[in-house]
C-alpha cells in the first residue's frame, strides 16, 4: 500500500510536465540530477544502470535506469524503476559477480511502482 501511496505522489509531482510517459519521466529524471553508472559488460542482458536521486517537495526519490542490451544491435533499451534509498548500494556491492542476478534481487521488485518496467 505505501508503495502505491508513494507512485501516486510521485506521478503528482510529474504534474508540471504535459505528459506522463516513462520516457518523458527519464529525461526529466535525468535533467534534475546527475547519475551514477554502472557498466556491465559481460553480461548477456543489461548493458549499464544508472541511479539518480531527485529531490521533490522536501523528498527525495530515488530511481534505477536500465539499459537492456538488444539482440543483433548496439544500442540498448532503457527502462526506468522508482527503487528504495538503498539499492544503489546493494546494486553496485554484487553487479560485477552478475549483473543479471543483481538486478533480479534488487533493481526487478520495484517494476510495479512507475509501470514502465518490461514485462519478463
Amino acid at each position: 500500500m505505501k508503495k502505491i501511496v508513494l507512485s501516486i505522489l510521485l506521478m503528482l509531482c510529474f504534474k508540471g510536465l504535459k505528459t506522463q510517459t516513462c520516457e518523458e519521466m527519464m529525461d526529466f529524471v535525468k535533467s534534475e540530477s546527475y547519475g551514477s553508472t554502472f557498466y556491465s559488460y559481460d553480461s548477456d542482458a543489461i548493458s549499464k544502470v544508472t541511479f539518480y536521486s531527485v529531490y521533490m517537495d522536501y523528498k527525495t526519490y530515488y530511481f534505477a535506469i536500465v539499459c537492456f542490451k538488444r539482440k543483433y544491435a548496439y544500442q540498448c533499451s532503457e527502462y526506468i524503476y522508482q527503487v528504495a534509498s538503498n539499492t544503489k548500494m546493494y546494486y553496485s556491492m554484487n553487479y560485477m559477480e552478475s549483473a543479471g542476478k543483481a538486478f533480479w534481487e534488487y533493481i526487478q521488485p520495484y517494476n510495479k511502482n512507475l509501470g514502465c518496467a518490461p514485462d519478463f
